[in-house]
């Protein structure tokens, strides 16, 4: 991820409703959720979920799919992942040791590329 990227997922992420949004999808894992479950979840109007899950989008942060008549969003693991890789990038400067807590919290987020 480039820093001008990170800036766009970050911008996203500054708002309290949008960040609300993907933390709930990161916990419904690869199912994802409709938007009316998301916006009774997070007690914002239709309207108002779209306009964040379109924001969210836009960065990249979250993807959609229709399935019959509903919209279900997930949470894009690969550019949250990116988006921690690059805070942490240059955290240790040498030092394993500074990073190992972050990394430790981090791990279970690892991708093995299996399909479950």
């Amino acid at each position: 991820m480039d820093q001008r990227q990170a800036l766009i997922s970050f911008g996203a992420l500054s708002q309290e409703t949008r960040l609300q949004i993907v933390r709930i999808l990161v916990v419904a894992g690869p199912d994802g959720m409709a938007a009316g479950a998301l916006a009774e979840k997070v007690g914002v109007s239709p309207s108002n979920i779209s306009f964040h899950l379109k924001e969210l989008e836009r960065a990249g942060l979250v993807s959609q799919q229709r399935e019959s008549r509903s919209i279900i969003y997930r949470a894009d693991y690969d550019a949250l992942g990116g988006l921690v890789r690059f805070l942490m990038e240059d955290c240790c400067a040498g030092h394993p040791e500074i990073c190992a807590p972050a990394a430790s919290a981090a791990a279970c987020c690892v991708s093995t590329g299996e399909t479950a």
